[in-house]
């Protein structure tokens, strides 16, 4: 093994530094101080502008429908990623590979485009139309898809569908099949194997991938503007926000940056909630492992 002399030392510490000061730089002027500026700039006229602006019912009906679409969004997709990569990564089946691709679709094709196809599919030309409107008038409902809230949560679901099993696929992967395969030798039964065996290795890609989904969910715009068109009733905090900075006022633009700052909360809140996850489990491996 070659030893490295004290001028390699040097030059390897000053690479490090070096590649350090790039990271800093980049996150700093690209994610931090963006970030900074938004709070900065909610709360230039006072406190109690703020609390006035982001207490007001568009706003508050703009959290009501993101949170909505997002808890749904991740759940459904959460359960999708979960069953559809234990099934691409345990088993063995024709038209594994287009299923795999066709899990990629939303990562290729533009928000906005997604939405329309919505539009197309739902609306009033659309070949789902006649369904829906059976189902009301058989049931007496008045569902609606298209400019409604529905229409915004399978939009949001769209955007975030592959997020969650993306996350788990490497991992699952990366595990191979011995262990499963060694518990059904043994008798167990397939949930059996997998609460016991096949979850406790990728709960954390689980996590991870609940949170990209929830971020990317909180933050849509291009599908969901294409479905929602009704302020107070469908918009989501994006739409509000660009809605108040489009105004032009001195007052609807420093009440867009208040907005905003929610969703920048939201986001600080669920990192800061997947550390405390994160950490919580890691004591607790290191306690089991010091109590064997």
């Amino acid at each position: 093994m070659a030893v490295l002399d004290e001028k390699d030392i040097k030059a390897k510490k000053r690479t490090q530094y070096i590649l350090i000061g790039i990271s800093v730089i980049f996150v700093a002027f690209l994610l931090v101080l963006p970030l900074i500026s938004i709070i900065v700039n909610s709360l230039r006229q006072s406190f109690a502008f703020y609390v006035h602006a982001v207490s007001e019912d568009y706003v508050l009906s703009a959290l009501g429908v993101t949170i909505l679409a997002t808890v749904i969004a991740v759940f459904v997709n959460t359960v999708f990623g979960i069953t559809a990569s234990w099934l691409l990564t345990k088993f063995t089946f024709k038209g594994q590979n287009i299923l795999s691709t066709l899990i990629d679709i939303p990562f290729s094709i533009s928000p906005v485009i997604a939405g329309l196809a919505f539009i197309m599919t739902f609306g009033r030309l659309g070949w789902a139309s006649g369904m829906v409107d059976s189902i009301n008038n058989t049931l007496g409902t008045d569902i609606q898809i298209v400019f409604a809230v529905p229409g915004v949560v399978l939009a949001t679901i769209f955007v975030t569908f592959p997020f969650v099993s993306r996350e788990i696929i490497p991992v699952l992967n990366a595990q191979g099949r011995d262990e499963e395969e060694a518990g059904a030798i043994m008798g167990a039964d397939g949930f059996t194997i997998f609460r016991k065996i096949t979850f406790p290795h990728i709960r954390w890609a689980v996590l991870y991938g609940v949170i990209l989904c929830t971020a990317r969910a909180l933050g849509e715009f291009g599908a969901v503007s294409a479905l929602s068109k009704t302020r107070g009733k469908t918009f989501t905090l994006p739409l509000e926000i660009d809605a108040l900075y489009m105004s032009g006022s001195a007052d609807s633009i420093t009440s867009a940056f208040a907005v905003s700052s929610l969703l920048v909360i939201i986001a600080v809140a669920v990192l800061v909630l997947r550390n405390i996850l994160e950490f919580g489990a890691l004591n607790r491996k290191k306690k089991h492992e010091k109590d064997r």
